[in-house]
């Protein structure tokens, strides 16, 4: 594979693109600093100069996917729409994400809960913050009533299941769509839901 041409201004950039291409064709396990030089056209030792170790490329990595998730439902949300119109398309922007890319997703989530990377977990943050922001616009609970943060994350893990079934084929993309339009019906129409929007 050629190397995109580079100066020392956007070379990080450069290995990050290398590194996501890696990712998709080999997993995880066939990242390493070595062998990204090797592919990206520059001598061994160059990644180091931005990545100190395999792990911290793999935290780039994770950090780079989270980001570009948030914006993916940003864009989503952009389109006016009343909350089950907006919960479907943020639903079709992570499974399409998460089937896309299914191996960086992976690794997003692959980072310890005990002892995350500051800057992943930031990253973490600011993509739950995105949805969390169009319920509380329907919602006007208490802060103390955990009913958004509960609906944020049972709709969170359905649409990683949902994405799960169609990249391993269990479902096809038609199913998919449909799986996420019920889960919406589902959820919004739940006690857990109910709560949410009468505060």
């Amino acid at each position: 594979m050629a190397s995109r041409p580079f100066h020392h201004g956007n070379l990080r950039v450069v290995l990050l693109e290398q590194a996501e291409a890696m990712l998709r064709e080999g997993g995880v396990g066939g990242l390493s600093l070595r062998e990204l030089a090797r592919q990206a056209g520059v001598s061994h030792g160059a990644p180091r100069s931005h990545f100190v170790d395999r792990q911290a490329l793999l935290d780039a990595l994770a950090e780079q996917g989270f980001n570009r998730l948030t914006d993916n439902l940003r864009t989503a949300l952009r389109t006016p729409g009343t909350l089950e119109e907006q919960a479907r398309l943020v639903g079709r922007a992570y499974v399409d994400f998460a089937v896309h890319d299914a191996a960086l997703m992976d690794l997003m989530f692959a980072a310890k809960q005990d002892a995350p990377s500051g800057p992943i977990h930031e990253a973490a943050l600011r993509l739950f913050q995105v949805f969390d922001q169009a319920l509380a616009r329907e919602s006007t609970q208490s802060p103390a009533d955990d009913a958004r943060e509960r609906f944020k994350l049972l709709f969170t893990a359905t649409m990683q299941g949902t994405a799960t079934l169609l990249a391993s084929r269990r479902i096809d993309r038609p199913q998919a769509e449909k799986l996420i339009d019920d889960a919406v019906d589902v959820l919004l129409a739940s006690e857990l839901g109910g709560r949410l929007l009468s505060g």
